[in-house]
């Protein structure tokens, strides 16, 4: 166990070492797990367990962190406990996998490290470079982190940069959204910002944007212009996967008002860097999967991205601990074995424990079930977790919660959605729990002596009563500019709007109900939907209700205007950048975006057919708009679509319609022609495909109302060219696979 000294103590388990250990230490990867969160995120069930060792689809989630690490070919392990420090070092030191002293353990050391008066992660890691224990380049995560991505390259281009300058000292890893997020994109209470050098990665800026700040604008620091090509990114998960040199530790020490790994140490040292001359690059991975279950919301997207296989090879049925027995069976679910499951129930996209009973007329669907639970007859329970040994009696119903070990819910008692019912609660038979706010309950107070039931909250037989929370500074991962606090938000298994002014068709909740009874063409889940169904790349705390504009829209579409009117054929480079600026300040979302990029050009197009600005025929208009300015085509493909998508292009050719209908003075039957000019044009410089204009055309939107289907059958034409070219190149396949 561990021993004591000075300020804290180290817990040291190690292997015998190998000849030649000493000489290679040197070359050892190391990485350092941060075990304890300073927060309040997950009360009032982190009073029994730390957050590691909570159960994530029943495998604590450190489990999760070890696996990565010893996946990437760590050696070296220093784990930083906090609170329930014996806990987790109990459960290291027992498991077959992990245990210092087990012959199977991929890691040459396990090392846990104590603090005993850590108010921070600052904390940490100053002590860490006290001790002297990091020799070479060490990976950074936090206990709560699932990833199976693979560090091989990115390892190798960190060291080439600090090879190539000593200043090189960080790389931090960002997974991108990209156009198919899985759910961990839309729960972001606070949206990270980059500005990142385009050329070689360098982070130049970093800043977070929370939906309770009052004025969401961002300060761009003038010294990135000195860069050239930038990109201010809002659109990246950042998954706490930082790849270090010790100089780290070192500027860790020589700030002592650094607590936050984000928000103090990397935005300082940015904004700084002039002063400490350290460097801080990026890497951005299109592929594979990382995240934190940092809060409920990312706990329960991060579990159901599991069930539905996004995490290979962290899927029940690869049974990840050696004591599992998961079988994947009918309607996408896994059981272990020594389930019953009795006729007439069902189980749907969900997880069960081994002997776990279901009795019959139950129904259980997107729902993780841990061990040794009894499910009563005719019970309900669905996107909910519940944790081992809970008892559910007949009729009860379960929505969207969490219920941890030994829980009992009495029969035909109802869970709303949001409820957090802690270790061993008790609710009796026939409670209907509230769900404003959504209930929190506990069985025992902060410190850790039990609670005076509440007979109103949970019945005369009940156990328990409401926890409450009161957020410290240290629970928000940015600065509480707002009216509320953003930790509230993170707090919440749903966010809780009421009394906030914000739009709730914006702000991003994991009760949607596209999470699991989606669509067939949604079937892998993990789409942020807005509107129609289109797919979105970032979150949203602004509305996408085309009929409220705002200070973006309008913003937006006059400074595109005003560039594209510029006599001078300049790039448009300079509007992008104001462009990309006015979305940062405003956390527009994409379709906000696409709407005003179609608005401003279809503007311009109309006003060109003007005699006061040119008379032009509709086909020059159309030329003329897209050509004129350099870098115009580009924006309107990288932007104003997006993407290669079928479905991004139609929501373009959508929205170039519905700017033409809005066009005052224009008609009908002229904005048609126009539309079509502007659709033949877009098709030859390869923004649109054939297949995004013929879907656009059969979208029942594009004929809603005598004057859209005025505009749409002008398209008739170049629609039927379109069919005639596919057919055309359809026979042109058959017969060269006829010849062949």
């Amino acid at each position: 166990m561990s021993k004591q000294g000075g300020k804290g103590a180290a817990g040291k388990g190690k292997k015998p070492a190998k000849a030649g250990g000493d000489d290679k230490r040197e070359d050892a990867l190391q990485a350092v797990i941060i075990a304890d969160y300073f927060q309040d995120r997950f009360r009032p069930f982190t009073l029994d367990k730390p957050r590691c060792l909570l159960p994530l689809v029943n495998i604590p989630v450190i489990e999760y962190t070890l696996e990565f690490l010893a996946s990437n070919g760590v050696q070296e392990v220093f784990i930083y406990c906090g609170t329930h420090s014996e806990d987790i070092e109990q459960y290291i030191h027992e498991s077959t996998r992990w245990s210092p002293n087990s012959a199977i353990s991929p890691f040459s050391s396990l090392e846990f490290i104590r603090v005993s008066d850590a108010t921070s992660v600052g904390d940490f890691l100053r002590d860490l470079d006290k001790r002297s224990l990091i020799s070479g380049d060490f990976i950074l995560v936090h206990g709560d982190l699932v990833a199976n991505i693979q560090l091989d390259g990115i390892l190798a281009k960190h060291r080439a940069r600090r090879e190539a300058n000593r200043d090189a000292c960080m790389t931090v890893v960002l997974r991108s959204v990209g156009e198919e997020p899985h759910r961990a994109a839309k729960a972001r209470g606070i949206t990270p910002v980059f500005v990142i050098d385009d050329t070689d990665g360098r982070c130049l800026q970093y800043d977070e944007i929370h939906p309770l700040m009052k004025d969401r604008r961002l300060l761009l620091d003038p010294s990135a212009f000195k860069h050239g090509s930038f990109e201010l990114r809002s659109d990246l998960i950042d998954c706490g996967i930082d790849i270090c040199t010790p100089d780290v530790l070192a500027l860790w020490s020589e700030s002592f008002d650094y607590e936050l790994p984000r928000k103090n140490f990397l935005h300082g040292v940015l904004k700084d860097w002039e002063l400490n001359g350290k460097l801080i690059y990026t890497e951005i991975f299109e592929d594979g999967y990382a995240a934190r279950a940092s809060n409920l919301q990312m706990y329960d997207c991060i579990s159901k991205d599991i069930l539905e296989r996004w995490v290979l090879p962290f899927a029940p049925d690869s049974n990840l601990m050696h004591d599992q027995s998961y079988q994947k069976v009918k309607n996408n679910s896994f059981v272990e074995s020594g389930v019953l499951v009795e006729r007439g129930s069902k189980v749907l996209q969900s997880a069960i424990g081994k002997d776990t009973s279901i009795k019959a007329g139950s129904v259980i669907s997107g729902s993780v079930v841990g061990r040794k639970c009894q499910v009563g007859k005719n019970v309900k329970i669905k996107d909910s977790y519940i944790f081992d040994d809970s008892t559910i009696e007949d009729g009860a119903v379960i929505t969207h919660s969490i219920l941890a070990g030994g829980v009992k819910i009495g029969a035909n008692a109802q869970i709303p959605e949001g409820s957090l019912i802690s270790y061993n609660v008790e609710i009796d038979r026939d409670v209907r729990l509230s769900t404003k706010p959504p209930a929190r309950i506990s069985a025992k107070t902060d410190n850790g002596q039990p609670v005076e039931n509440d007979a109103s909250l949970v019945g005369p037989g009940g156990k328990g009563a409401v926890y409450s929370v009161t957020a410290d500074d240290s629970d928000s991962d940015s600065d509480d500019e707002g009216d509320g606090d953003p930790a509230q938000l993170q707090n919440n298994l749903i966010y809780s709007l009421e009394g906030l002014n914000i739009s709730t068709l914006s702000v991003s909740t994991l009760a949607s109900e596209d999470d699991y009874d989606s669509d067939e063409d949604d079937e892998h889940a993990g789409y942020l939907h807005a509107g129609d169904g289109q797919r979105e790349r970032l979150s949203s705390f602004t509305s996408d209700d085309a009929s409220k504009p705002d200070a973006f829209h309008g913003d937006a579409v006059n400074g595109l205007v005003d560039a594209l009117r510029g006599d001078d054929n300049a790039d448009f480079d300079s509007a992008k950048l104001e462009f990309m600026g006015l979305r940062l300040a405003n956390n527009a979302s994409d379709s906000s975006m696409r709407r005003a990029i179609a608005v401003a050009f279809t503007k311009r197009a109309a006003e060109m057919l003007t005699p006061e600005h040119g008379g032009l025929e509709p086909a020059k208009a159309a030329e003329r708009v897209l050509k004129d300015k350099n870098g115009a085509v580009k924006f309107i493909k990288d932007v104003g679509v997006g993407g290669d998508d079928v479905k991004q292009q139609t929501e373009f050719a959508l929205a170039l319609q519905k700017g033409l209908v809005s066009v005052r003075g224009l008609e009908p039957s002229r904005a048609g022609t126009l539309l079509a000019a502007l659709l033949q044009q877009l098709y030859t410089l390869d923004v649109l495909e054939e297949d995004g204009i013929l879907a656009w055309w059969t979208d029942r939107r594009a004929a809603e109302g005598d004057t859209m289907t005025t505009v749409k059958e002008r398209c008739k034409v170049l629609v039927d060219w379109l069919e005639e070219a596919d057919e055309e190149d359809s026979d042109e396949d058959e017969d060269d696979e006829d010849s062949d």
